[in-house]
C-alpha cells in the first residue's frame, strides 16, 4: 500500500502565514517584509497576494536571524545564503557523478 505525502510532508510546501512564521519565530512582521523586499527571502504568494512560507524558508530565516544578529548586513546575508544553496547544488551534483561512476566502474569490471 502506498500512504500519500502530505503538504506537511514537503518541507517546499507553502503552508504558513507571515503571521505565523512571526509567531513562531518571535520576530516582526516588519522583519519578514524586510528580508522580502530586500530579496534576502523571497516566500511565494498566494492568489491573494499573501507571502506563504515552506519549512525550508522558516529555517532560512533562522538562519538570517543567527547571522544579523553577529552583525552581518541584510546584504550580507542574502550572499551568504546564496553561498550556501550554491554549495548545497554542488554537493548534491558531485553526489550524483559519483554514484554515475560507481555505477560505471561496476559495469567495466563485469565486462
Amino acid at each position: 500500500m502506498v500512504v500519500p505525502t502530505l503538504p506537511i510532508d514537503d518541507e517546499n510546501a507553502a503552508l504558513y502565514t507571515i503571521g505565523q512564521v512571526a509567531d513562531m519565530l518571535g520576530v516582526q512582521l516588519a522583519f519578514l517584509r524586510r528580508l522580502d523586499e530586500r530579496s534576502v527571502i523571497v516566500p511565494v504568494r498566494s492568489a491573494g497576494g499573501q507571502r506563504r512560507y515552506t519549512r525550508r524558508e522558516i529555517g532560512l530565516v533562522t538562519e538570517a536571524l543567527a547571522l544579523i544578529e553577529e552583525g552581518v548586513t541584510l546584504a550580507g546575508v542574502r550572499h551568504v545564503l546564496t553561498l550556501r544553496h550554491r554549495v548545497a547544488q554542488l554537493e548534491s551534483d558531485l553526489a550524483e557523478l559519483r554514484q554515475e561512476r560507481r555505477l560505471d566502474s561496476g559495469r567495466v569490471g563485469r565486462g
